[in-house]
């Protein structure tokens, strides 16, 4: 196993891997992205972002330039910057969402050229809403006979049918090719409200439309009471609703009793702001489910609170559930499940097992088979310390994965604070002495209370974009950060009706730098077979500011890795496989080699995670990248943007 804190790559299972990449597992249902196409958001339904796609390798990545590119800015009122959009290539067409009104474009995937354009304008319903942003995608189906849709939900929450070739809305869909997703939601919801949304791509499976719910953001919510995250499946063909599971069970459902004090009825959130997962096979769809109001308190929720911070199993075409496991009990960490799982076909302890693995924020990955919900190692519940906040219901244990370890640090330990220069770990300690700290599920404190401005903690291992893997090998690949975080609890009557809400704790940086050593960025490879690290890389060049930072000139630093979100993308950055690697670019710009200002867009060896090249991107990745195939050239497609940056898809290919 390699340490989670060793910077260069390991090789030491270097042997085992050969030998699995020479013989593919019998089992073959999630084998990536098919004739050199991108079908779907995460390239299948199983998430795996792989593409066997291998004319762009090793040894010429460094060689690939820009063959087209398209800019969005004008669509929308203003420029969105944090374009995470990852776009579909069928028969030859691009498809995504674009600007900040969400418009809809067709691309042609060879030049890039606009070939159609969907513009909706919502008026009020689009102006009070949240996540007014591009948004990370589109869905696309066909019913094999002519019939092609692309289907995407609006910034004012409604799901839109466009006909694939003209992008005209499917006139016998819905209301004219329109769902109103705050109806048929088994709620009142103002239409104008703006406290409830989705910025996700729909998935569609068996003829189902999957979509989800996102909110405000948790930390300081204004009410206790909110909107519930509902999930619902709609007919691909009609529009209408074929089913809605309850992640609040109602009175008489199944986990109403871990909702106490009649908490069920006015909790909300609950939902799943990230994608899908589909096993089309077995019919069904894997629910990554987030926490419920708020995100560090929950006096007002007592009880485990089924199904937050859950990963749910239902049937795809009934919405019947199937399994579940609660990954937090009673979350008041921002656990949020971040990611779509990933479905693939392994082999553990000799026998063939059909699993799904979901990456989290906690830093694990959790593998269950994926038709029954049984771990495939154990999962220990084991105790965790209460904390004193007054109000607050705080579970006796948590779930804690044995295999595969931790992929990123976990709760905040002394141990990892920055040491460059001694100067710089005293002034570290002195600055951490102001808060708790603890290994994972730590519980946040009360502000000021014994001198403590809160509890530090990591709670940014996997985020929304998750990661790839590789059918051939059974390994997957992983981005995280280590990101320090500060909860303090206060009350705030003017701000919330929550007896306590997160308070500001300042900056967490020491003069300047991060509080915990590098690498604040890596790429993890686990082996799903063994349940072990294979190797890890720090992902991300070192920041201008900490190369060039007084107290550092004159030391031998490695390359840092770099936090996603400086400059670039919000919550994280995605990783790419192909037939030969993992592609990912940088959450951050710095002064590059050649003297501009920009990142790059990095590959590395699947195997050992030895770097193969890298290439100069003007701004930080934003969005995942994508492969496909185009007359016979292979395309690498990426967005990029950040602060001061123009956001743009970018498409790579071999002279």
């Amino acid at each position: 196993m390699c340490r989670p804190d060793r910077w260069p790559a390991s090789i030491a299972s270097l042997a085992l891997l050969l030998a699995l990449a020479s013989t593919s597992s019998p089992l073959a249902a999630q084998s990536g992205a098919t004739g050199g196409e991108w079908r779907t958001y995460n390239g299948d339904l199983g998430s795996t972002r792989y593409s066997p796609l291998s004319q762009i390798d090793g040894d010429n990545f460094g060689d690939i330039e820009v063959a087209w590119r398209f800019r969005p800015a004008s669509l929308g009122p203003f420029p969105d910057s944090n374009y995470q959009a990852t776009p579909l290539m069928i028969d030859g067409v691009i498809y995504t969402t674009a600007g900040s009104r969400r418009n809809v474009v067709a691309l042609d995937a060879e030049t890039g050229e606009v070939l159609w354009m969907y513009r909706i304008d919502e008026g009020e319903r689009g102006m009070n809403a949240i996540r007014r942003t591009s948004a990370r995608g589109v869905a696309y189906w066909t019913d094999g006979q002519g019939d092609e849709r692309i289907f995407f939900v609006t910034i004012g929450y409604q799901l839109v049918a466009l006909d694939a070739r003209t992008g005209r809305p499917v006139s016998s869909f819905g209301n004219d090719g329109i769902v109103d997703l705050k109806q048929a939601n088994d709620q009142e919801i103002d239409p104008l409200s703006g406290e409830i949304g989705w910025n996700s791509a729909p998935i569609v499976g068996r003829d189902v439309v999957l979509i989800g719910a996102s909110h405000r953001s948790g930390s300081s919510p204004p009410s206790r009471e909110n909107i519930k995250g509902y999930i619902r499946g709609f007919d691909a063909r009609t529009g209408q609703r074929r089913w809605i599971f309850h992640t609040i069970p109602q009175v008489g459902e199944f986990g109403h009793d871990t909702w106490l004090d009649e908490s069920a009825s006015y909790t909300g959130n609950t939902g799943v702001w990230t994608t899908f997962t589909v096993d089309e096979e077995l019919g069904i769809a894997y629910l990554p489910i987030e926490i419920p109001t708020g995100d560090y308190y929950g006096g007002h929720r007592p009880g485990n609170n089924l199904f937050s911070e859950s990963l749910v199993a239902l049937d795809l075409e009934t919405g019947r559930r199937l399994w579940h496991f609660q990954l937090v009990h009673h979350g008041i960490w921002d656990y949020d499940v971040p990611a779509p799982p990933i479905l693939a076909d392994v082999v553990v302890d000799g026998q063939e097992r059909q699993i799904v693995a979901q990456p989290t924020k906690q830093g694990w990955v959790y593998v269950f088979d994926r038709a029954t919900g049984e771990p495939i190692w154990p999962i220990e519940e084991r105790p965790v310390p209460a904390g004193d906040v007054p109000g607050e219901w705080y579970s006796p244990t948590q779930p804690f994965p044995t295999k595969p370890p931790p992929f990123e640090r976990q709760g905040f330990e002394l141990e990892e604070i920055i040491d460059f220069t001694p100067e710089l770990k005293e002034a570290a300690l002195e600055f951490v002495s102001q808060f708790k700290t603890g290994p994972i599920f730590t519980p946040p404190v009360v502000q000021e209370e014994d001198g403590l401005l809160g509890t530090l903690f990591v709670p940014n291992g996997a985020n929304w974009p998750g990661g790839s893997y590789d059918p051939e090998t059974g390994i997957m690949y992983v981005y995280s950060q280590t990101l320090s975080r500060a909860v303090g609890l206060t009350p705030d009557p003017g701000a919330s009706d929550m007896d306590y809400i997160r308070g500001s704790t300042g900056s967490l940086t020491v003069q300047g730098l991060p509080l915990m050593k590098p690498p604040w960025g890596r790429i993890t490879a686990i082996d799903l077979n063994e349940g072990e690290i294979v190797w890890q890389v720090a992902h991300g060049e070192t920041p201008d500011d900490v190369r060039n930072h007084p107290a550092l000139q004159g030391l031998d630093i490695p390359r840092t890795g770099r936090l996603a979100g400086a400059g670039g993308s919000s919550g994280g950055i995605g990783t790419l496989t192909t037939g030969t690697l993992v592609v990912s670019g940088e959450g951050g710009t710095f002064t590059t080699p050649s003297g501009e200002r920009g990142a790059m867009l990095r590959a590395y060896d699947k195997l050992t995670g030895e770097e193969q090249g890298a290439v100069y991107l003007p701004a930080a990745q934003t969005g995942t990248p994508m492969t496909y195939m185009h007359e016979g050239k292979q395309y690498i497609l990426v967005a990029v943007g950040g602060s001061g940056a123009e956001a743009e898809l970018i498409a790579f290919a071999l002279p």
